[in-house]
Parts: structure tokens; sequence; C-alpha cells
């Protein structure tokens, strides 16, 4: 009886970890959150969807943790923890051999940065020597089926939970790319602290992300919005509600939109011409949750007189690309210099 050895593409966000599973699709969409003791044992709670259920409601003896942010390990081993969960639940804990995985890493980190997330995934269980990884924007537009291996321009925009990441990819590699620690996350921070301000109200996480979600938009709404928010008084902590413009929140959006913008014009003023022509005809690709705000598919577009697409599943796409490279393990080799495959293969 031959074994099967598991297949796995994994997108580790800050926001959200994802795990393809070869022949299955996409079978973890989980928060990257655990709830852990305060305590120095820091005994954990509950893992993904669990751990987000808790948000805001946890004891004094308890706190909730994201291990990852920007883009990037910031506790190595709740990160490893909660990988080791994810990979256990999509794939069940016994298992002869260790998966093979391609997994996504943030382009332009370190080669320190990128032996943490390496050794985060060969300690979850991953199989070393089969570990691939692949940066994240090239994973993005694979999944938007773009044609990465042909000698044409294609430019991606990835906007995660921690950063954004801007590419122009040909030839199976990144040509001219930036990364900005911009991304959702900072988008709900920056409702939370114009609140603060102008209401003297604290809101959480949820409530922000509601509300960016309800009210938010790149461009100023033809139609006024308004929401009720509801957070603790700043002076009397007691509990406090407040109505919330969409002419607000798009101002507390407005610096986070302009960051995003000054990198995609950073990355087309390092673009070789002939790419940058291409560019200008096939568009500019939108992808990671953060692409869904209202209006900034147009507000790009405005800017720079390109055609700007918001790719059909702009949530899944890293998660569909690294998938299909999973699925597809021989075209591996195909990515180009600029990738961290080579240099794997080279240490």
């Amino acid at each position: 009886m031959g074994y099967i050895v598991p297949y796995l593409g994994i997108d580790l966000g800050t926001s959200n970890t994802q795990i393809y599973v070869r022949r299955k699709g996409i079978v973890i969409d989980e928060p990257s959150i655990l709830v852990a003791d305060r305590s120095a044992k820091r005994t954990i709670r509950a893992i993904g969807d669990e751990a987000r259920a808790l948000l805001g409601r946890t004891t004094g003896e308890s706190v909730a943790v994201r291990p990852l942010a920007d883009g990037l390990i910031h506790d190595f081993d709740m990160t490893e923890e909660m990988l080791r969960f994810f990979v256990r639940k999509a794939i069940g804990a016994s298992r002869l051999f260790k998966p093979r995985a391609v997994m996504t890493v943030p382009s332009r980190i370190t080669p320190v940065e990128r032996r943490v997330l390496k050794k985060v995934a060969v300690s979850a269980g991953i199989w070393e020597n089969q570990l691939n990884l692949v940066e994240k924007p090239f994973a993005a537009a694979v999944g938007c089926g773009l044609p990465v291996f042909d000698p044409v321009g294609s430019m991606v925009v990835d906007i995660g939970g921690g950063s954004t990441e801007v590419a122009v990819i040909s030839l199976g590699g990144i040509v001219a790319g930036k990364t900005i620690r911009i991304g959702g996350v900072k988008m709900d921070e920056a409702i939370i602290g114009h609140i603060k301000r102008t209401h003297n109200i604290q809101i959480g996480d949820r409530t922000a992300e509601e509300m960016k979600i309800s009210l938010g938009s790149a461009l100023p709404l033809k139609t006024e919005r308004r929401a009720l928010v509801k957070g603790r008084d700043m002076i009397t902590n007691l509990p406090q509600t407040a109505e919330l413009s969409s002419t607000e929140v798009f101002e507390s959006l407005r610096a986070p939109c302009q960051a995003i913008l000054s990198a995609i014009q950073d990355v087309l003023s390092r673009t070789p011409p002939e790419l940058a022509g291409d560019v200008m005809r096939s568009g500019i690709h939108l992808t990671g949750g953060g692409s869904q705000l209202l209006g900034l598919d147009q507000y790009i577009a405005s800017e720079f007189k390109i055609p700007v697409l918001l790719a059909k599943d702009p949530l899944n796409c890293a998660a569909l690309g690294v998938g299909h490279l999973a699925e597809n393990f021989e075209q591996l080799h195909r990515i180009g210099r600029s990738s961290f495959l080579r240099e794997e293969n080279e240490e």
C-alpha cells in the first residue's frame, strides 16, 4: 500500500492564515489570532475562529495574541503553535510522512527574517527539504491567473492585513517591487484614532473593521452615510454611543490610501519601459482583503490613468496561487532568480 504525501499551499498572513490542500482546495481560512494565559507558561486557550470569538471578551487572566505584525513574525512560539494547529486541522494529526509545502513570504525581507519563517514552518511539522518559499505578490499573481511565466509585464498590488506589496512580474520573477507596512490593520487603527480624537470614545478592532466595511471609501461618497458606533468613553470609562459619518471615515483613511498610491508610483517609475507599456495595456490588478475598500480601484485609476481591476476572489488569491503551485510542483523550477526558491537551493 502506497502512502500519499500531503502537498500544502500556505498563506501565513497578519490577519488570516489560509491552507490549501492538494486536490481539496482551501480547507483552512481562519484569523491569525490566539488567546493565551498571561502567566509565564502562556497556556493557549483558543486559536483561529474560536480565538476571534473571544476578542474583547477575555478576562484579566487571558490575553489575545496576534503573533504576526506587518506581515512578519512577532512572536515565534505563538506562530509555531498556531501554524502547527492549522496544519494538523488541515491534514489530520496522524501522518506517516510530513507534508510538502509552498508558503508565501513577504518580498524584500532580510535573510534572517526568511530563515525565521522557514524555521517556524519546519517546527510546525512541514518537511524541511520540501518547503518552498514564494514571494506573496508572485503567489497572488498566480492566483489571479496572470501570465507570470510569459515575457510580458503584469502588475499586482496585494493589500493584506499588515502590509501592501506592489510588484511588476515577468518571466517567472519580480522585476520591480516595494513593500510598505500599511494594510487593513493600519486602516482600522486610523479609524480607531479618529474616533478617539474627535468623539473621545475607545473602540475595538472588530468595531473599527465594521465601520471600515460599512462606511469606508477611498473616494468621497455622493450620498452621506451614517452609523452608530459603540465604545468606552475616554473620560468616564462608561459605555458610550456616537454617530459616525462616511466623510469622517474617508478622511481617516486618506493617509493609508495615499501611501499605497505612492508605493505604486515608485514601482512604476522603476519598471523598464517595455514592461510599463504592458502594464498600461493590461492594467493594475488588486488583490488582498484591503483591496475591497470601496472606490479604491477608481481612486488608483484616476491618479495613473491606467485600468485597475479588482481580482474576482481578492481574499483568496495568494492562497490559490500557492495552491496552484502545490498542485503543480514541477512549475517551481520556472520561478526566476528574484524569488527565494533559488536562494534556498544555494544555501
